[in-house]
């Protein structure tokens, strides 16, 4: 736990707006309800679509999304849970089996969408035009229609489908099962003023922001050989998933690895393309000049990895309590809009946020939205440092984000990832800038001004370099396996180039790649982030030079959730992603930070 701070003073989340426990009967007679009415709906409604009225299909519709919602609920309960401990065989019981009942119930919705892409172009556009009452026509779910229609090229027969949906709890998600469940059970021991202590995972990775580089160093070192000792495990799990993936993106046609992230994420091939090309061109001037810059006020020849995120002369980084975190952060939220800090103070208020420190808990930090009939959910890891309020300041984006567009219903409040990140990068940089603004000591002023480039570096340069690390991995898994040894390669050769000649990189750096959830759970989403950071950058800029109207604009983009595409949510503010000079004038912000440093430094 944070040093000084007792453990009851960071909330835990209370899980029963969902269901009061695993065995309650709420849930069982949801789980009931559910599975009569997905089979009552198969029986109604299969083989007939082609042939109901715009209104009808309207209606049928609705009547799919209640009946996901109750699955969603279920889902978001189980996972929630395994999220708060993962060791816990009893949890991971009911986890697998909420996946397995909740594969097969749904089993019987699959044939809705696929039906639905069948249907002629020309059809649809016929029911989506019939007139209807406010409310009852198909056109309220044009967007909802658009974008499952993205898939349509991509679609296999029903049968295939259904296999696919119902051996997913058999494949994919009990190989992400296993990584979860591995890294949550193992420890590092890691030597300390009292002896040698065993660490969780996310305990020791936080380490490598310790003041004393020896702490540092030893937390870099024990990493490496415990997951080192583990190795073959994870390339196991991560050699199965790519391959899994080729298997499954051959069936459907996808051009490359990619492309299937790409479309769920609503966004080109050539964007994304753009964006690669636009950071990786650019690592010269953002961060192979910062960490030059910061080898010399460290006073090393080099860096090794372990340094990376190390504090910098001067910063005392001091604990700031949980109760500290919440007052800038909603100060900093209110300050822009009193509508986004009200909606952030819920959070606070009722017990939707679990910061604790535990073992068994998932690492790291996210928002997950539930369902529109409930309220979504954060989880931090909250170690009471600078880092953590900024990635309050992210999470409870998310969260505000999720609950403005709970309003367009289960189906269509969700955003494509790249979206999904943008009101949480704006949270962050209106946290980051209201502190900024706020501090008078020009040597407090740099630190702060660094700290946010290694953010940014961190959003953009580096999760730039996993996107490459993951395309070359699937390439190379096409040619077959790929041991351990040569995925560390791959994994250094694409550090090396994006942070640059002023790191030296230790042979234990290699399985660095080994503990990063979202290769395994969600291949290619790494680049959402530096499309968000890039977006929000471009974003806030507008937002700086007195943009007429921005706050409402802004809480009317959020209100939109997934009803918009990003050229329609960036419109009403002048911006283009398709444009290339839209990138570049992203990371010319971080420049401009960089720009800064040099000058004070």
């Amino acid at each position: 736990m944070p040093d000084g701070q007792a453990a009851a003073d960071l909330p835990t989340w209370d899980l029963a707006d969902l269901y009061p426990a695993p065995d309650s009967p709420e849930l069982a007679a949801d789980l009931d309800r559910a599975e009569a009415e997905a089979a009552a709906f198969s029986h109604t409604q299969a083989g007939k679509l082609g042939g109901l009225s715009g209104r009808a299909l309207a209606a049928a519709i609705a009547e799919y999304q209640r009946i996901e919602e109750i699955l969603g609920r279920v889902m978001s309960y189980a996972q929630l849970l395994f999220s708060g401990d993962s060791t816990d065989p009893a949890i991971g019981r009911f986890y697998q089996s909420m996946t397995e009942r909740v594969t097969a119930i749904s089993s019987h919705l699959i044939f809705f969408s696929l039906e639905l892409n069948r249907l002629d172009e020309s059809v649809l556009e016929a029911r989506l035009a019939e007139a209807a009452p406010p409310g009852q026509g198909l056109a309220a779910w044009r967007p909802w229609l658009r974008d499952l229609r993205v898939f349509r090229p991509h679609q296999l027969s029903d049968e295939l489908e259904k296999l696919l949906h119902e051996k997913e709890v058999t494949g994919r998600s009990a190989w992400s099962r296993l990584f979860d469940e591995t890294i949550a059970g193992l420890r590092v021991p890691l030597a300390g003023p009292g002896g040698v202590e065993e660490l969780t995972v996310s305990a020791v990775l936080n380490k490598l922001s310790d003041r004393d580089r020896a702490v540092r160093e030893a937390a870099g070192r024990a990493i490496g050989e415990v997951f080192g000792k583990n190795a073959r495990l994870f390339a196991l799990i991560t050699n199965t998933l790519a391959k899994d993936k080729e298997i499954i993106d051959t069936w459907r046609h996808f051009d490359r690895p990619a492309s299937y992230r790409n479309r769920a994420n609503m966004v080109e091939d050539t964007v994304v393309d753009a964006l690669v090309a636009a950071v990786s061109a650019d690592y010269g001037r953002l961060s192979h000049r910062y960490y030059t810059m910061k080898a010399k006020w460290l006073g090393l020849e080099k860096l090794q990895h372990w340094d990376r995120n190390a504090p910098l002369p001067g910063d005392d980084d001091r604990e700031i309590p949980w109760t500290e975190a919440k007052s800038r952060v909603l100060r900093a939220y209110g300050a822009f809009s009193p509508e986004l800090a009200e909606i952030g103070g819920r959070f606070f208020d009722r017990p939707w946020i679990d910061a604790a420190l535990r073992p068994g808990k998932a690492g790291g930090a996210f928002a997950h939205p539930t369902v529109p009939g409930a309220h979504p959910y954060l989880l931090l890891n909250y170690h009471g440092r600078t880092r953590d309020v900024m990635t309050l300041a992210h999470e409870l984006g998310h969260g505000v984000h999720q609950v403005l567009a709970a309003s367009q219903g289960y189906l269509q409040a969700s955003t494509p990832l790249t979206l999904a990140e943008t009101a949480s990068v704006f949270g962050e940089m209106l946290t980051f800038r209201a502190l900024l603004d706020a501090e008078t000591d020009p040597a407090r002023r740099r630190i702060m001004l660094a700290g946010k480039v290694e953010d940014m570096l961190n959003t953009v340069v580096r999760q730039i370099a996993f996107y490459q690390f993951e395309a070359l991995l699937h390439d190379e898994r096409r040619g077959g396996e790929v041991v351990a040894d040569r995925i560390g390669e791959i994994w250094m050769q694409v550090q090396k180039a994006s942070l640059g000649p002023a790191f030296e990189f230790t042979p234990d750096y290699k399985v660095f790649w080994a503990y990063v959830p979202h290769f395994i759970h969600s291949p290619f989403y790494v680049y959402a982030y530096a499309f968000g950071d890039c977006l929000v950058n471009a974003l806030y800029s507008v937002y700086q030079s007195g943009h007429p109207g921005f706050q409402a604009k802004y809480l009317d983009m959020l209100r939109a959730g997934g009803t918009k595409r990003h050229k329609e949510l960036l419109a009403p503010f002048g911006l283009d992603a398709s444009e290339p000079a839209f990138w570049t004038r992203g990371l010319d912000v971080i420049s401009g930070f960089i720009d800064e440093l040099e000058k004070v430094a």
